[in-house]
């Protein structure tokens, strides 16, 4: 495809020997041809402010830049740049899109260039593995014993394995959720595991296990049992806050079959009392997907019909304000269309103020600008649908330099 970029070919960890060619800017009419000097603005720029400049471009253009010279290549891998960088306005949060079903490969999405680009994920061994990300590190953790852990930077390939965490190796729900320190860079890690009591479908044990970057240990804060509902595989951390998404099990005729649980990681919730934060969801709901959109908690979610709630109609968008769900977006119906086949459940993920929705059925990508309240189809994948049932998923995540597992 036109435009589609291989990364790796502009990581600055492989910058080129030699200087990279460039464009140059075409020549401007002069009717009188007079002979004019040019002067390079390298030459006249001292470092410092150099660095400045270089620190407010696009990520992939700074990665280009370290690709110019020798001199450009020190500056942005130097640490007083990633200094720079931390303190000019965030980069816009990519979305990468799985092309394959079983295979981790695909395109991210940068929305500032509006390009694709190809990246090799490390660690991640197929696409159906456990994705959370937070701050510029993306956490993996395998789909079938959940017991590889792998935090990594994708812009500059630093990867760091964790020990298995504890808890059932064998769970059969477990949902995954990263929060990065801004400012101390450290990270804490939670998996909410769910499992079936044998034999009784209707009760389910739930376990919360959280990793600190800083001590390197992993340590299980509560173990309980949830009658007529189970955890799933939806879970974020918002201002030292855990919230998950819980399923009914069935019985007691409710209306919804989603609930949040919220999880105070400062507090900790005694033993026994993890369902009086129970909250409902502001409608009946095919699926709901949850994120951290500046320290807030955003939910997507399928809208189901009156009389079939498993059918989506449309989806939402709305923020949790204390224990009150407030709509901030609705999808306009011309885009749900846009999509075709939408199933009842899709993937979506956002951050900053950019939040994706994509429909697992087709390699189609939309945006909705929390901050503009502006719906906007990214540029097409360059991929192709090869099969009816080739499915498509994808995560958000924050490119930046100065972060390290």
């Amino acid at each position: 495809m036109e435009g589609d970029t291989l990364w790796v070919s502009h990581c600055i960890d492989n910058v080129a020997s030699d200087t990279a060619e460039l464009d140059s800017f075409p020549e401007l009419n002069d009717e009188s041809k007079k002979e004019v000097a040019s002067i390079s603005v390298d030459l006249v720029l001292p470092d410092d402010l150099l660095e400045r400049i270089l620190a407010y471009l696009p990520i992939a253009s700074i990665l280009r830049a370290g690709c110019v010279c020798k001199r450009w290549h020190e500056i942005v891998s130097s640490e007083r740049f990633l200094w720079n960088f931390t303190c000019v306005l965030s980069q816009k949060p990519w979305y990468f899109m799985f092309t394959s079903s079983d295979e981790p490969v695909g395109y991210a999405y940068d929305p500032m260039l509006r390009k694709w680009y190809s990246i090799d994920l490390p660690c991640i061994e197929t696409s159906n593995w456990c994705i959370a990300s937070s701050c510029g590190l993306v956490c993996f953790m395998d789909n079938d014993r959940r017991s590889e852990v792998y935090v990594c930077n994708l812009i500059t390939k630093r990867c760091k394995a964790l020990d298995g965490p504890p808890g059932p190796k064998f769970s059969d729900y477990s949902a995954l959720a990263i929060s990065v320190n801004r400012v101390l860079h450290n990270y804490t890690i939670s998996i909410v595991k769910s499992k079936q009591v044998p034999g009784n479908f209707f009760q389910w044990d739930l376990s919360i296990h959280l990793y600190d970057s800083v001590t390197m240990t992993w340590v299980t804060t509560l173990t309980e049992d949830l009658m007529g509902w189970r955890a799933g595989d939806e879970s974020v951390i918002c201002d030292e806050v855990l919230y998950f998404l819980i399923y009914s099990t069935g019985g007691g005729g409710r209306e919804n079959r989603h609930g949040l649980i919220m999880y105070n990681l400062a507090s900790r919730s005694p033993h026994g009392l993890l369902m009086r934060s129970f909250i409902p969801v502001p409608c009946s709901l095919t699926c709901g997907r949850l994120m951290n959109l500046k320290e807030k908690l955003i939910m997507v979610g399928g809208i189901g019909k009156q009389d079939r709630p498993d059918i989506i109609k449309g989806i939402g968008i709305w923020s949790l304000n204390g224990r009150e769900w407030q709509e901030i977006a609705r999808m306009p119906h011309k885009l749900f269309q846009g999509f075709g086949e939408f199933d009842e459940v899709f993937a979506s993920s956002g951050t900053d103020d950019l939040i994706y929705i994509q429909s697992y059925g087709a390699p189609t990508l939309l945006v909705y600008d929390v901050n503009h309240k502006q719906w906007k189809w990214s540029q097409k994948c360059p991929v192709t649908k090869r099969f009816p049932l080739q499915l498509f998923t994808g995560f958000c995540f924050e490119p930046r330099l100065e972060i390290s597992p």
